[in-house]
């Protein structure tokens, strides 16, 4: 494939913004000849049972329930809880969490979020409460916690649920408490898309045991026993084979997060002196789920807007992903739920952009991608090949 400005070449293949970590098939092939041995596909079995508990003493949590997608398990959550009237969440997430407060019967309102953060702002949070509010449902977004002290304070003075989407925050932790110990329930998503994952999948962790059962009865259509359907419920069941793909994903998580943190490192090396360009990091006390490398791009400052980055990288065959944006407030079906101002997820919406982030990508690709942003910014600014955040001699 020839080269395109500036001598830069191509990627021969699309690199998209996330790839499925695949452990060896071979492991997989094994686990399958187990459930084939076995004759059980579903309703929780021996594969089910013991991802998780593996699960849950990964994550730190005293209970965890799997489901078959973490849309569905966020659902359920809201239903178990028993949550009606108006949740406040953020508009700056994955249509997803907003879809879940729609879908359990409750109104989504929308709050403003931190500007450094990108996470739901508690201040805007307290201005919004209202007779009916009967939750807040915050997001952990790239994997970076929401205030959750400040979010509990303000849960607990005004008798809310707090519910969490950890669905970027796999393993992470705040000043060494694992992510799925704060709120009243928290959902972890396992998309194929994420670090851990099991295909499709989710997770719900709680600490109130009298939830325990009703959680089950709610991913199992309401079943009680051969004789009984004792409440409304659905079939959000983790079958055998998700739960044997988790298995093996989990053995090698480790080796998977090594490869994304040297990824990651060499975004960084490569892009923090870059003009218009920050690399979004985590704040102190904080571990990285290494879930996404995200910049925000300053149009001045780069001499670009970030749709444009989005495009120019295109014809490097290299696919980034504008989260979030559109923000959820801006859907038609939810442009009713904008009470407060979102001048912060507006900004956001339009800075932000998600570059390549998994272990096969390897150092080398990262610091082409790298590269690539810094010849544009050079270009658009006029800038000497000097001026460069880094050297970038791979791609030219």
């Amino acid at each position: 494939m020839s080269a395109i400005p500036g001598g830069i070449e191509p990627f021969a293949e699309p690199v998209y913004v996330t790839r499925p970590f695949l452990p060896p098939f071979e492991r997989v092939q094994s686990r399958l000849a187990d459930i084939w041995a076995s004759r059980r596909l579903s309703n929780m079995g021996p594969q089910h049972d013991r991802l998780q508990a593996e699960l849950a003493a990964h994550l730190g949590v005293p209970d965890l329930r799997l489901f078959s997608n973490g849309t569905l398990a966020l659902q359920i959550a809201l239903m178990t809880l028993g949550i009606r009237g108006e949740v406040l969440t953020t508009p700056f997430t994955f249509s997803a969490t907003v879809h879940a407060i729609a879908l359990s019967g409750a109104r989504p309102v929308f709050c403003d979020i931190d500007p450094e953060t990108l996470c739901i702002d508690p201040r805007s949070v307290e201005r919004m409460i209202g007779d009916d509010v009967a939750a807040v449902l915050g997001v952990h977004v790239y994997g970076t916690p929401c205030d959750v002290d400040a979010l509990t304070r303000i849960a607990d003075a005004h008798h809310l649920k707090l519910v969490f989407d950890a669905a970027h925050a796999f393993g992470t932790t705040v000043q060494g408490r694992p992510i799925g110990l704060f709120g009243d329930m928290t959902m972890f998503s396992f998309h194929a898309t994420k670090l851990f994952h099991t295909a499709e999948g989710g997770g719900l962790a709680f600490a109130d045991a009298t939830l325990s059962h009703k959680l089950e009865l709610m991913r199992n259509f309401g079943i009680e026993n051969e004789d009984e359907v004792v409440l409304v419920g659905t079939n959000a069941k983790l079958n055998e084979i998700q739960a044997a793909i988790g298995l093996e994903v989990l053995g090698g998580l480790e080796g998977e997060r090594s490869r994304r943190s040297a990824v990651k490192a060499a975004y960084v090396r490569m892009l923090e002196n870059t003009p218009g360009i920050r690399v979004v990091q985590q704040g102190a006390g904080v571990s990285d789920s290494l879930q996404y490398v995200v910049i925000r791009v300053d149009e001045a400052g780069f001499g670009m807007s970030r749709d444009g980055l989005w495009a120019a990288l295109k014809q490097w065959n290299v696919f980034t992903r504008r989260y979030f944006y559109p923000l959820c407030s801006d859907y038609p079906s939810y442009m009713a739920c904008r009470r407060d101002r979102l001048e912060h997820a507006e900004r956001a919406a339009q800075e932000v952009l998600c570059l390549p982030m998994f272990g096969d990508l390897g150092v080398e690709g990262a610091e082409r991608i790298a590269g690539m942003i810094n010849y544009l910014c050079r270009r658009s600014c006029g800038l000497p090949r000097q001026a460069g955040a880094a050297t970038d001699s791979s791609i030219a």
